[in-house]
């Protein structure tokens, strides 16, 4: 039995486990729940990343729903708040810490929350409006469900052709414009030469045009961010619809 699969049966008493994302482990024999690749990871040009699983979890005291991530080789366990984010309270968070450290004395546990440079919460935010983790894991009616995640996926999808019309926007007038303000910034602020002496005049034109050039760099990360979070949102949709049809898969239903 491997380090992950301990894991997650302690962390059965907590609650039942309804889901398990992996990423380069393997579990033998596979719990009978949904299991999916860690998409997140998978995706990643590099394999810097350690192997380590994910799991949903269900508080059996309340419902609340968690997820914990087990890295055995860093002796490392993460509770993310992002993904369930309005599942849980206060309180149920509590426990799930509490028996983390009982259960797992030797591994630190952490809290991951949101980024605002990710764009953690528009992100939630934009999940929500959709579909709730709640019907993902336990909702009965999985068409149903399955339709609201193809919405979901479909305002990933337009994010993300918005993000390249921003980006192309500014890609396309940065160069121009610079040009353009370069020119009459040299023309129109040497009239001050008298007044402000060489040096100042120079001085003066370089912030000019930094300043532009930091408004347009302002604008163009914008649009890296907006890139981001659309694909972190069709990267969500992707799970939940791997969630479901194992679902499907579980229940015999095709």
């Amino acid at each position: 039995m491997t380090d992950v699969q301990r894991a997650l049966e302690a962390l059965g008493t907590f609650g039942p486990v309804l889901a398990a994302k992996l990423y380069r482990v393997k579990l033998d024999p596979p719990p009978a729940v949904p299991m999916l690749p860690c998409l997140d990871h998978e995706a990643m040009l590099h394999q810097v990343v350690p192997p380590h699983a994910a799991a949903y979890v269900q508080d059996k005291a309340s419902g609340d729903l968690h997820e914990v991530v087990f890295i055995p080789e860093r002796w490392r366990i993460e509770v993310d708040t992002v993904s369930t984010a309005g599942s849980n309270t206060p309180e149920s968070h509590a426990r799930l810490l509490a028996l983390l450290a009982a259960q797992f004395p030797g591994d630190r546990v952490v809290i991951s929350g949101p980024s605002w440079w990710r764009g953690d919460r528009r992100v939630v935010a934009a999940c929500r409006a959709q579909v709730s983790l709640a019907d993902v894991l336990l909702g009965r009616d999985i068409g149903a469900v399955k339709t609201a995640v193809d919405r979901l996926q479909t305002v990933g999808a337009l994010m993300e052709k918005q993000s390249r019309v921003a980006s192309w926007a500014v890609r396309t007038v940065t160069g121009p414009i610079l040009a353009v303000a370069g020119f009459v910034t040299y023309q129109g602020l040497g009239l001050f030469t008298g007044r402000l002496g060489e040096r100042g005049v120079t001085t003066l034109r370089y912030v000019v045009v930094s300043l532009l050039g930091t408004a347009f760099l302002y604008f163009g990360l914008k649009a890296v961010h907006l890139t981001e979070m659309s694909n972190r949102v069709w990267k969500r949709a992707a799970e939940y619809s791997l969630i479901l049809a194992e679902r499907r898969r579980l229940q015999g239903l095709g």
